[in-house]
């Protein structure tokens, strides 16, 4: 089996006529009677890969299963691309659906979505470019942040809050008032 790889880390540094596994969402699948390309992105970076399954290979029952939002694993060679868009892609030689989803029910599809709309939708926010790209962002400024606290040596503590209002029944305990 094949070692799993990040595709971001595919993307910055790619070692070509290698056998990979990358594991991820998909966010859209095309193609033709003889060929699907398939876009995968796992999180890591806000770019999909490539995947390209040859149908002589890849059963068309197993195909009809990778819809926009199923989880897949995909084993196969890393090589430059031909086409433009992307430096490498993925030619698949295995191919599994770990998660299935419903294109009648899975709310996000490939198009533009209102952030009204991702609003209802909260647990599948992150999948969005928008969203993600916010969660990078946020994460990187917050790790800098603590290494530059780390590296003067400051320790991080998450000290007690004590308020005045009554959470989940503690109030009952004990009363904290402001008379002296």
């Amino acid at each position: 089996m094949a070692k799993r790889i990040k595709i971001k880390e595919l993307l910055s540094s790619p070692q070509t006529d290698t056998e990979i596994n990358v594991k991820g969402w998909v966010r859209t699948r095309r193609g033709n009677k003889n060929v699907a390309f398939i876009a995968i992105n796992d999180g890591s970076t806000i770019h999909n890969i490539q995947a390209v399954a040859d149908l002589g290979q890849v059963s068309e029952a197993l195909l009809k299963k990778v819809t926009t939002g199923a989880c897949v694993s995909v084993t196969g060679d890393l090589v430059a691309s031909q086409g433009s868009g992307q430096s490498v892609e993925i030619l698949v030689k295995e191919l599994e659906v770990l998660g299935e989803a419903n294109p009648e029910e899975y709310p996000l599809q490939p198009k533009k979505h209102s952030l009204e709309f991702l609003r209802e939708i909260a647990h599948l926010r992150p999948r969005t470019s928008t969203f993600s790209a916010v969660l990078r962002m946020r994460h990187a400024m917050i790790f800098a942040v603590h290494k530059f606290f780390n590296d003067k040596g400051f320790i991080n503590l998450h000290t007690p809050i004590i308020t005045g209002s009554d959470a989940e029944g503690a109030g009952e305990m004990f009363r904290v008032t402001t008379s002296t």
